[in-house]
């Protein structure tokens, strides 16, 4: 018992710590303007490596640029990939998984059996693929990386409604004659909310830790501020003391993003595991 209330509070305290991570990174890249008057691409009067003072809080770089003004503008990618990435997931999960089940039959083999070749696929590989053909932007990154992401979450979607739809306000609504629209959006996605939200969590984590590393890798649009691309510039000037305003801030900022994420998905982590709830719920209610 006393494992349980431990492990609950060890929950809300992660869950409550990622919020306010996420939420200190969305500021700042909401708030960039006000938080800096330079622009990314803007090249300042100040020489170049120039360290912390109180005009550019994070120093220069090689192009006499305002390091913390790229750092925010960076949040502002990153963080637009991942939640653009978690919500068309997120729909297509629900729009695959969901119909699959209600469908069954042909229709639902057909997509499993998508889903088992689409994970198989390292995602790496396609994305260099098509980079090499297409110029990769951020709506493009948004797109490719979305449709790599959402058959884990259809998986699961599709799990949780083969269980829903036995539910009996379910099962009148199909008595009734509703379609599958009617009964995925009315009376399916109410009762996946916790789910879809550890999803889109899950997806997101994994958007803005793909994006940050392919940007590093030189697979990103060169007019596109990005983490990524900051630690790519920084690593060529590890040999002079640049690296300590430029390199470690914004890999701190990239962690501190992956962190938050990680404790909140953490937090919902019983909810999207149906396991660790039933062991809960048998643990206080046999008080074992």
């Amino acid at each position: 018992m006393h494992v349980d209330v431990r492990h609950e509070v060890a929950e809300r305290s992660a869950g409550r710590a990622g919020l306010i991570l996420i939420g200190l990174m969305v500021a700042l890249a909401v708030f960039a303007p006000l938080l800096s008057p330079y622009s990314p691409r803007e090249n300042t009067d100040t020489p170049a490596f120039s360290p912390p003072s109180a005009e550019h809080w994070l120093g220069t770089n090689d192009a006499r640029q305002d390091i913390w003004t790229q750092l925010l503008y960076g949040a502002r990618t990153s963080l637009s990939v991942g939640f653009g990435v978690a919500l068309l997931s997120a729909f297509i999960s629900i729009l695959i998984g969901g119909t699959s089940a209600i469908f069954g039959g042909v229709y639902d083999r057909f997509w499993m059996r998508v889903v088992d070749a689409s994970i198989a696929i390292p995602d790496v590989i396609v994305i260099i693929l098509v980079a090499a053909y297409l110029r990769p932007n951020v709506l493009m990154m948004i797109l490719l990386l979305s449709a790599l992401s959402w058959p884990g979450g259809a998986r699961v979607i599709r799990a949780q409604t083969l269980t829903l739809k036995e539910r009996m306000h379910v099962s009148a609504a199909r008595t009734f004659g509703a379609g599958w629209s009617h009964l995925l959006f009315r009376h399916l996605i109410p009762d996946l909310g916790p789910v879809l939200v550890a999803i889109m969590i899950q997806d997101a984590r994994r958007a803005v830790f793909m994006e940050a590393g392919l940007s590093f890798l030189g697979i990103s649009d060169p007019s596109m501020m990005s983490w990524g691309k900051m630690m790519q510039y920084a690593r060529v000037f590890t040999y002079l003391e640049v690296w300590k305003w430029w390199l470690l801030p914004t890999g701190i900022a990239l962690s501190l993003t992956l962190i938050g994420l990680s404790f909140t998905g953490f937090a919902l982590e019983g909810v999207l595991d149906p396991r660790l709830r039933d062991r809960d719920d048998h643990h206080h209610d046999g008080g074992i």
